[in-house]
């Protein structure tokens, strides 16, 4: 689909598609209400595929940038649902200089509702490039994974307990923090749920965590505000 056919399509479709990757309403009620906005010879099928994310025309740092070293990394979740794989990424000149690894600070990313996709995998690589460690876990690790399809991921979300999911957050937050190539200082960011989980890692974390920044998502309750020790910067609009 071309840019201008992008621009085309009305400001109450992409609510309609809010709505539906947030899990409020059904894909049959989501093309059904995208008919509605069928306009200018753009069919409703047009719209729902300019309205999904393409994941390679956001992409800024490409899977094999020499400049990274990147991995996939399975690690125990005893109190989640049993393991939790993830996507670990380094810069090459941390690991490149001696013998030694250096320790980094880490960073936890968060996916949305979805799953790991491209997208977050790609921002964990731009923290690299800023000379962090990052790691991105997959909540869908014990549903298979992430499916390659966000309306798929959307619904094995649904299937995990919310509990299990967390926990899974929590042990990829230990691991990393307690990595010998880590310095032992971690933040967390996060995206949609993923800003949730970061609000809920920093009360549940305290002062093992040093700084998060969600994007999006619930708060933490008031009560449980005196727990966080972490620095805050929330980002809403």
């Amino acid at each position: 689909m071309s840019s201008k056919e992008r621009r085309t399509v009305p400001i109450e479709a992409i609510e309609i598609y809010n709505q539906f990757i947030h899990g409020d309403i059904s894909r049959r009620e989501f093309l059904r209400g995208a008919k509605k906005f069928a306009v200018a010879g753009l069919s409703a099928t047009a719209i729902v595929q300019a309205l999904m994310p393409n994941y390679a025309l956001g992409q800024q740092v490409a899977r094999d940038d020499e400049r990274i070293r990147a991995s996939y990394e399975t690690i125990p979740s005893p109190d989640g649902n049993g393991y939790v794989r993830g996507y670990l990424v380094r810069p090459y000149s941390a690991d490149s200089r001696s013998e030694t690894p250096s320790q980094l600070p880490g960073i936890i990313v968060v996916h949305e509702n979805r799953g790991l996709n491209p997208h977050t995998e790609d921002v964990a690589r731009r923290f690299a490039l800023a000379n962090f460690m990052a790691f991105a876990p997959d909540v869908l690790t014990s549903v298979g994974g992430y499916p390659g399809d966000d309306y798929q991921g959307g619904q094995l979300f649904r299937q995990i307990d919310n509990g299990a999911k967390f926990e899974d957050i929590v042990a990829s937050a230990l691991w990393l923090k307690n990595r010998s190539d880590c310095t032992g200082k971690i933040g967390v960011t996060g995206f949609c749920y993923g800003g949730s989980v970061s609000n809920q890692l920093a009360v549940r974390l305290g002062e093992d965590l040093a700084a998060a920044v969600p994007f999006y998502g619930g708060g933490a309750p008031a009560v449980d505000v005196p727990n966080i020790r972490a620095a805050i910067m929330v980002q809403h609009g």
